[in-house]
């Protein structure tokens, strides 16, 4: 079946751009803003509005095919492709993508994706926002054109065995941190709760006093909130490199023991810790302090798990990362990735090479784009999936959860009609 067409329409994300490295130099809160002047290229102001674009293939028969481009909150940061602003970027799809997909049959993802990610303007790639949302809708449209779930098509095409049961889902509160972990623990998530600690002063503390509090506190409120002493959530926390930031990018030592001290605390949950440094100027050095740190907690038996993040952006980043043992998981940042095919591909690198695949992605996605990485998910069974987008909890959740409960119910459906 050809697709016959390419629409887009701009839009908006579930949540914002923020200039880290401004928010990182000490810009303060008003509310909902930021205050002061941005840094990074692009920006007009610290904290915008998240733009998308919905990539919509219209399929010989009729059926409409969709995807949505999205960036990553931090955009411009860490290695990252600039800003993605609707007005720039629809032009770029309608003059350079729309001609090599229309008339072209939709019955090959892998293939479709390869071409398209090959696609340069001006001799750069397209933005990773485009590449992430025109897979998307390529990965639907074959799924339509074939009578397939959008799972179902990465399971055949790859290899693998979509799960009958659900992956983890990890929830993120943003500043909200409280709130937001009651409405974890009242919808009993598996991993939690992100917290976005991403300033020494106000988050961590100076001597990393801060968040120890709140990972005692987390533990208490599981405690004495949960509905079953089986609820045992692993905690998750990102700290934006403010770790390092205090003890020192290469002092293993001293990190290690701070670290070690919050796994203590946490007990008896798990403890993951997200970017416990940010080094500014590479990915070489960045992973190399990382895989230190990982061999530092390892050596001393701590049960702590670190978790890969800034400069590990693209596929041969997390290749990178995980050959190297930095971090005992990789967050897989699927709109860094670029098409939603290196994701799928990393997750499959992640397993084979005995690291944790965490199939991530940023709050300032949309539901769409989350609907289709749950199907990427549910194909190759990563340990745990971002509930997104957003930071309010409760709607990333519910439509992560949803989506793979009705995957679920579809495919045991498909197989009792068989029988």
């Amino acid at each position: 079946m050809k697709i016959v067409d390419v629409v887009c329409s701009g839009g908006r994300t579930g949540f914002y751009f923020d200039d880290q490295r401004a928010i990182k130099r000490g810009a303060g809160h008003d509310g909902v803003f930021y205050v002061g002047e941005p840094v990074t290229e692009g920006f007009r102001a610290v904290r915008q509005a998240g733009e998308s674009i919905s990539v919509m293939l219209v399929l010989e028969d009729g059926q409409v095919a969709f995807g949505d481009c999205a960036a990553v909150q931090y955009s411009g940061a860490g290695g990252r492709d600039p800003l993605f602003l609707a007005e720039d970027f629809i032009p770029i799809i309608d003059k350079y993508i729309k001609p090599e997909l229309v008339g072209k049959e939709a019955n090959d993802f892998r293939g479709l994706c390869k071409m398209m990610e090959a696609i340069q303007v001006n001799g750069k790639r397209l933005h990773t926002a485009i590449r992430y949302g025109m897979s998307q809708a390529i990965l639907d449209a074959v799924a339509k054109a074939t009578g397939r779930l959008m799972c179902e098509v990465v399971a055949d095409e790859y290899g693998c065995t979509v799960s009958e049961t659900p992956i983890d889902i990890f929830t993120q509160s943003g500043d909200d941190r409280y709130n937001g972990a009651d409405k974890m623990i009242i919808k009993g998530a598996q991993v939690l709760p992100h917290a976005l600690i991403n300033n020494v002063e106000d988050k961590l503390g100076k001597n990393g006093e801060k968040l120890e509090a709140y990972v005692a506190w987390l533990r208490d409120r599981i405690l004495a909130n949960r509905s079953s002493e089986d609820y045992l959530p692993v905690f998750h926390i990102d700290v934006y490199g403010t770790i390092g930031a205090i003890f020192g990018n290469n002092n293993y030592k001293a990190m290690a023991d701070y670290i070690e001290k919050l796994g203590q605390i946490a007990k008896p949950f798990h403890l993951r810790i997200e970017g416990p440094m940010d080094c500014d100027c590479d990915r070489e050095t960045q992973m190399i302090a990382l895989a230190g740190l990982t061999k530092e907690l390892d050596d001393r038996g701590c049960d702590v798990e670190l978790v890969a993040d800034e400069w590990c952006n693209t596929l041969e980043d997390i290749k990178l990362f995980a050959d190297h043992k930095a971090g005992h998981m990789v967050q897989i940042k699927t709109p860094d990735l670029g098409g939603i095919n290196n994701t799928i591909e990393a997750v499959l690198y992640c397993k084979e090479h005995g690291v944790g695949a965490y199939q991530g992605g940023t709050c300032n996605e949309t539901d769409r784009s989350a609907q289709v990485c749950v199907h990427c998910a549910m194909a190759t069974q990563p340990a745990q999936i971002l509930a997104k987008p957003g930071m309010g909890v409760d709607e990333g959740y519910m439509i992560v959860y949803n989506e793979m409960n009705r995957i679920i119910a579809l495919r045991k459906a498909k197989k009792n009609l068989k029988k």
